[in-house]
């Protein structure tokens, strides 16, 4: 389906040609009838000389319904821009065309009519030459006269080649329909319609009615007034909500998908032109939404917005900010939905730079340049578009092209291997300054770094780096023992030698000025370890498991005392781990021990 806004004639030329074209009436209040003025949306179908479904969305012309006129242009992907051949380019008709350039909208066609009362050649040449300075360009033009039927065939054809050329619409994308109606209809409830741009709907589809967040369920969908089980955009679609009151559903508001679009009340944007002068109060409308706002001059071209009503929006949406007194309408590209505070002086021309530098990529890469780091499902929401798959986990680590992986964290490359020397650094100062407690613990090491997530600093610690047990210490060069307590281990492992089985008693261990705390240190390094609160050789468990095989058949803590040569201070805890490194195995009700496989 191809779905225009028709817009640009302020009387009712627009209405009589959409007539004329589809047999249908777009006006649907009985006042504009009665006054042959377009006051509020009007909604109409045809199809091209093929088939194609065409949609019409008729905007009002005059300048006193100008918020409904954008509500219908802000939410369509092309145009149908009607001058009068007897009228030619008038004020609204500027006006018009200062909104859909507003908006962005780049596709269109150039109707004249009326041109069984003028010439159409002099507003043809002054409506392309307005055209031309636009986003629209130069588009195709088609002089028709809907009382007489001159043109419409051609007007048919022109349509036809609009639609066929017109790029597909992601049908991937994440639902955001904006609501341009909604009614009771009777046995159905809450009926609301819109024009969906991006994405597909199914009925059962579970959705939120933004801004506000409220879950809503797909009842039903109809589109072009037939019922249908899943409608995919570019398309015109009546959506019927279950169990939503009518009264909670308006104009402005719009249907979204969860959690794929971000709820914000802050936006920095680029203007479309520099050196406008931005009202601080400004109207501003996105879609048909339309929310009053303030706004912060940050630097040429570039502004931050804050809206008295939130949106939910994605990078690159296009806003429209409207002055309630001069009506000048400026368009602006946003840039960033969550910015960061300007708290210092300079912070607003420094952010304004940085905003200079943006060309509104929303690719991954892109974006984590700028971000330096962010959570996979928070980049969803904000529309940067994320890879299909993860790349495959290499040898090199989490790192795959332009990303850095850390679980649902995603970094860019330079900004990791920064925060990577810093978290370096850390390790190093902890283990000088701290050479029995050398670990560098996460919790630590994430609060010095502002990282978000714990799993972060195991992503950063790379090769360099090690984290166990909570803490991060550096592989490569070892943290260096004090001078007693290097005295103090040799003494150990000549005790050791002696008697590998005998564990040193808390006297011998005070003799030796070996607290917890040194012994701990002793632990990490390797040259002790330890069994409950008994120490022993490094090689402890080995040798018993060794010594312990010469038993041949199930034997007794007391079999393994007189093995081992030792108390049952230190065979209790002993076995204990042989038993849970699955070395030994215990008879539940014998008590006794025999090899294990381990």
């Amino acid at each position: 389906m191809f779905v225009l806004a028709t817009a640009g004639h302020v009387d009712h030329g627009k209405s009589t040609l959409l007539r004329a074209l589809t047999g249908s009436d777009p006006d649907r209040l009985s006042e504009e009838r009665r006054r042959g003025l377009t006051l509020d949306l009007g909604f109409v179908w045809s199809a091209t000389p093929d088939g194609r479904p065409l949609a019409f969305v008729d905007v009002p012309g005059h300048q006193r319904y100008l918020a409904n006129t954008l509500a219908g242009v802000g939410s369509a992907p092309a145009v149908l821009f009607v001058v009068a051949a007897d009228e030619g380019w008038k004020p609204q008709s500027q006006e018009h065309l200062d909104a859909v350039d507003a908006f962005g909208v780049g596709t269109g066609l150039l109707v004249v009519t009326r041109a069984d009362l003028a010439d159409p050649s002099a507003a043809l040449a002054q409506s392309r030459e307005r055209l031309a300075g636009s986003g629209l360009g130069a588009v195709d033009a088609v002089a028709v006269s809907a009382r007489t039927g001159a043109g419409l065939d051609a007007l048919r054809g022109a349509l036809g080649t609009l639609a066929a050329a017109a790029p597909p619409a992601d049908v991937d994308a994440p639902v955001r329909l904006w609501l341009d109606r909604a009614f009771t209809v009777e046995g159905a409830g809450t009926v609301v319609t819109g024009t969906l741009t991006g994405g597909r709907i199914s009925v059962g589809d579970d959705l939120e009615l933004a801004p506000g967040g409220r879950p809503v369920t797909v009842r039903g969908l109809r589109c072009l007034g037939a019922e249908a089980e899943t409608v995919a955009a570019p398309a015109r679609v009546a959506v019927n909500l279950r169990r939503t009151p009518r009264a909670v559903v308006r104009r402005g508001q719009a249907l979204v998908a969860p959690g794929r679009w971000w709820r914000t009340d802050t936006v920095d944007v680029r203007l479309n032109e520099d050196g406008v002068t931005l009202p601080a109060e400004p109207l501003v409308h996105c879609g048909t939404a339309m929310t009053s706002a303030r706004v912060r001059p940050l630097g040429p071209g570039a502004a931050r917005i804050r809206l008295r009503t939130p949106l939910y929006l994605h990078l690159g949406d296009r806003l429209l900010l409207r002055d309630p007194g001069s009506r000048r309408l400026t368009g602006a590209l946003v840039l960033d939905v969550a910015p960061p505070e300007l708290t210092r002086r300079g912070a607003a021309a420094d952010r304004a730079r940085r905003l200079a530098a943006l060309d509104g990529g929303t690719e991954l890469a892109v974006q984590l340049r700028r971000l330096g780091l962010g959570h996979r499902d928070e980049l969803r929401a904000m529309g940067v578009r994320m890879p299909a798959a993860h790349p495959p986990e290499t040898a090199d680590g989490p790192t795959a092209g332009d990303v850095v992986r850390a679980g649902e964290w995603l970094l860019d490359p330079a900004y990791a291997a920064r925060l990577g020397a810093e978290l370096e650094e850390a390790v190093t100062a902890r283990q000088r300054s701290r050479p029995l407690d050398p670990g560098l613990p996460v919790t630590e090491a994430r609060r010095a770094l502002g990282l978000p997530g714990a799993e972060l600093v195991e992503a950063l610690a790379a090769e360099r780096l090690l984290v166990r047990d909570g803490r991060v210490y550096r592989r490569d060069v070892p943290a260096p023992l004090p001078e007693p307590l290097r005295d103090a281990a040799r003494e150990l492992d000549a005790d050791f030698r002696a008697a590998p089985f005998r564990a040193p008693t808390g006297e011998r261990l005070r003799e030796l000025g070996l607290t917890r705390r040194e012994l701990a240190a002793l632990v990490r390094e390797g040259r002790v370890s330890r069994f409950g609160d008994v120490h022993l050789p490094p090689d402890a468990a080995d040798r018993a498991a060794d010594q312990l095989r010469a038993l041949r058949g199930p034997f007794t803590v007391g079999d393994c005392c007189r093995a081992l040569d030792t108390s049952r201070r230190v065979a209790i805890p002993l076995l204990e781990h042989l038993d849970r490194t699955g070395v030994t195995r215990r008879d539940a009700v014998t008590g006794r021990r025999t090899l294990g496989d381990g």
